[in-house]
């Protein structure tokens, strides 16, 4: 079980999906007592979202993590008003979160091209400050990649998830049969008649105990909180994570889910919720199906099956269950319409909300002019 998760680890270890960097605004230029000069202000520091740029290359290109923006010029006899120093950019992946070292977010990077201001440059000596300049803001960021995807992959290891991601999208992820599997967050895409995309992320294995950081944890739970939707996946068969640990059937496997996310943090409950049982090519998957559908439809009754600790808070109800087999292709084109539709319902609403609240502010608008 150890050397299972060290192998892993070490694996995953390639891939950066957070960075410490020490960040500097340059101090401003001296201002002329003698002539009123002002001294120019210090450089800003921002980190800028980039295309086709990773963590990992930040963090071999400056391997010191420190960036610091140019000082403002001082004021001379030649030129009153000193030059402005020059800003420093850092080129980072879209999809990143940059936080303070208190946990508090500073900003998002959503899109190529958006930038968030982490360190301001000090200003240039004045006669408000007497010419003396000030220096520039000083501070530790992190950098934080979040996958943003319409639909996170959710299920214990095993559940055959990258093989699911395989059968429906165009990715190819590393597929082992062993307890610990996707190694790195891989990115579906599906693509529809109509050229509709959506994207689908398999997240590293869920294990239990995940919201206290075992295995991958809290890397992986971090990836959750961006999709829009969650795709849950069990073995129709239940699973053992191994040799010495409990055996937990399907019914199991999906409370135990749900209350790893809620332990995590509650709201990710909320998010809208399929249900994909695998391995239907299984001997007695039919049963296993129909006693899963039946227990799901009264949790409460079957909750005495789960560790008192692992209760959920709140059963989910989903959207749609879908059988499957990844391996024959049973079902999969099912799924897919029911992501499809799932999606859509959502879109439909949310521009709904959207129409709503400007008709309001129009009618109030209105409303104040008469």
């Amino acid at each position: 079980m150890v050397t299972f998760t060290r192998i892993c680890l070490r694996k995953y270890g390639n891939f950066v999906d957070n960075l410490r960097l020490y960040v500097r605004g340059g101090g401003g230029g001296m201002g002329l007592p003698r002539l009123g000069g002002q001294g120019g202000n210090g450089g800003d520091v921002w980190v800028v979202a980039t295309k086709n740029m990773t963590l990992k290359r930040i963090k071999d290109k400056y391997p010191q993590k420190r960036f610091v923006a140019g000082a403002g010029a001082n004021s001379s006899v030649r030129a009153l008003k000193g030059e402005r120093g020059k800003d420093e950019e850092v080129q980072a992946p879209v999809g990143i979160t940059v936080t303070a070292d208190d946990g508090r977010t500073i900003g998002d990077l959503n899109a190529d091209g958006d930038r968030v201001l982490v360190a301001r440059g000090g200003s240039g000596g004045s006669l408000h400050s007497g010419f003396e300049p000030s220096k520039g803001q000083t501070r530790h960021i992190r950098l934080d990649l979040k996958l943003i995807a319409d639909l996170g992959l959710v299920g214990f290891p095993n559940a055959g998830k990258s093989s699911l991601l395989t059968a429906l999208s165009n990715a190819t992820p590393q597929i082992a049969n062993y307890a610990f599997t996707t190694l790195r967050p891989e990115i579906g895409k599906l693509m529809y008649q109509d050229y509709k995309q959506i994207s689908v992320a398999d997240l590293p294995g869920l294990i239990e105990g995940a919201h206290m950081n075992k295995g991958m944890g809290h890397k992986f739970l971090k990836h959750v909180e961006r999709t829009k939707q969650l795709l849950f996946v069990v073995d129709v068969c239940g699973f053992q994570l191994a040799s010495k640990t409990q055996f937990r059937s399907a019914f199991e496997a999906v409370q135990l889910l749900t209350r790893e996310l809620e332990l995590y943090k509650e709201e990710l409950v909320s998010k809208p919720a399929l249900l994909v049982v695998n391995k239907m090519d299984l001997p007695d998957a039919e049963e296993k199906l129909e006693e899963l559908q039946e227990q799901l439809e009264n949790p409460e009754e079957f909750s005495d099956l789960l560790p008192a600790d692992m209760i959920p808070k709140n059963y989910l109800t989903f959207r749609h269950i879908v059988p499957v087999s990844a391996v024959t292709g049973f079902g999969i084109n099912h799924l897919k319409s029911c992501i499809r539709q799932s999606l859509d319902e959502d879109a439909a609403a949310e521009t709904k909300a959207v129409h709503r609240e400007k008709l309001q502010a129009l009618r109030h608008n209105s409303h104040q002019h008469q």
